[in-house]
């Protein structure tokens, strides 16, 4: 399969990183990086030079499959990362590629399993931005510092491929960690009240045009 771009956005620090599943050590990410805006400038120029770069960013690097965040709402200035994640989609559908959606949530599920960080008090594990650079640096060889927004995005391709590579079947169901099997194939049959026998479709893999989108087959 090839190389999946994650992306973090963030008006201030844009972050993005380039995963390929082939790479060993520091080449399973061949780049990374971030956009910047200033938050002196007026407010549109900021959304629309990020989409700029973004769309710029995915001509160069010729990919055909993402993974971005989405804001979660009644988080800090939730409003504003809506406007940036929907001039990120819409410069992602005009470069015609596929994306997958996943929440900040989702994507540290993933790194805090990789680290194997311990339950505290019999909570999970908070993974902050140190964690989340910990484990980027960790799961591509182990040197070299990380700027917590690419580490975001790195575990964003990351994740992002392996739900491309199940949906291309390149893996099956049976390959996927247990964390990847709810997010990607979860059914839910409902046992109680009045949905009670009704099954919800919770997985990613089932909410095409919701929470992944095969841009790259439109004319």
């Amino acid at each position: 399969m090839s190389e999946v771009l994650g992306l973090d956005p963030s008006l201030t620090n844009f972050g993005w990183a380039l995963f390929d599943p082939d790479g060993v050590g520091k080449a399973r990410c061949p780049e990374r990086g971030r956009f910047q805006t200033s938050s002196k400038d007026e407010f549109i120029v900021r959304y629309m030079t990020m989409r700029e770069n973004l769309l710029a960013l995915v001509k160069r690097l010729g990919v055909k499959r993402v993974g971005i965040e989405y804001p979660v709402f009644n988080d800090l200035w939730s409003e504003g990362m809506y406007g940036l994640y929907l001039y990120s989609c819409e410069a992602l559908k005009l470069a015609q590629v596929d994306v997958v959606l996943f929440s900040p949530i989702q994507i540290k599920v993933h790194a805090r399993e990789f680290l194997k960080r311990p339950r505290v008090a019999g909570k999970l594990w908070k993974m902050a931005k140190a964690d989340m650079s910990e484990a980027a640096r960790e799961e591509t060889g182990g040197k070299g510092a990380w700027n917590h927004n690419e580490a975001d995005a790195y575990w964003v391709a990351r994740t992002g491929c392996r739900f491309w590579q199940l949906h291309d079947g390149i893996i099956s169901r049976a390959d996927l960690t247990p964390d990847e099997a709810k997010q990607f194939t979860m059914i839910h049959t409902f046992k109680r009240g009045k949905k009670a026998g009704k099954t919800d479709l919770r997985g990613i893999l089932y909410r095409e045009d919701e929470r992944f989108f095969c841009w790259s087959q439109e004319t």
